[in-house]
């Protein structure tokens, strides 16, 4: 299903592991091999977590082969690092054109309902992340939000003041049209024109 895609690009890594490991025991069913991997292949990772769970399924091994790695053999072939990059400028220092993206937040499933909607100009490639906070920073009564950090990046807990609940099964899902997003705002990164809708759910 979804062109290869098992359950998001969050998942994905563990399901083609554990595939792989089950693959024997996986009959009569098939499931494309070459699909799935052609997917991963074509998603930028950022998230660390993300990266270590898809990379035993990339080169065929699995964490048990860690303990047997030279790492002599490859001492002093680390990257250098190199210093972050303003957000309005490309990787070459150039000034990245600006974009507009539509931002709306809604909640028609607890306590006063509301829709907002806003117009967002951002460089491009900025994160869903970035088109938020300056919403927030130009209409900080409507569009302020709370976020924690996770090994998967930042969680959005809170828009306009309303919280995600466990005991209610409720949170914020993001959405492109209808679609919901592959993955969490600090990096999925809009295009010019798109309208990303941030929609108080329940699960």
């Amino acid at each position: 299903e979804k062109n290869g895609m098992i359950g998001n690009i969050y998942s994905m890594g563990l399901a083609l592991q554990a595939l792989d490991a089950t693959r024997t025991f996986y009959a009569p069913r098939k499931w494309d091999c070459a699909q799935a991997f052609s997917v991963v292949l074509a998603h930028d990772y950022q998230q660390p977590m993300a990266i270590a769970q898809v990379l035993p399924a990339l080169v065929g091994r699995s964490y048990l082969d860690a303990a047997g790695l030279d790492c002599a053999a490859t001492k002093g072939t680390s990257p250098k690092p190199q210093l972050p990059l303003s957000p309005a400028l490309g990787t070459h220092g150039v000034p990245r054109a600006p974009i507009q993206v539509h931002y709306s937040i809604t909640n028609t499933l607890q306590g006063t309902h509301f829709h907002y909607s806003t117009l967002v100009t951002v460089p491009s490639g900025s994160t869903l992340l970035q088109v938020m906070e300056v919403a927030a920073e130009e209409n900080p009564q409507t569009f302020s939000f709370q976020t924690e950090q996770t090994s998967w990046g930042p969680y959005v807990t809170s828009i306009h003041g309303l919280a995600g609940s466990t005991e209610d099964r409720t949170y914020w899902q993001f959405l492109s049209a209808e679609d919901a997003l592959d993955e969490g705002v600090g990096t999925y990164k809009p295009h010019a024109g798109e309208h990303i809708r941030a929609v108080f759910s329940t699960y």
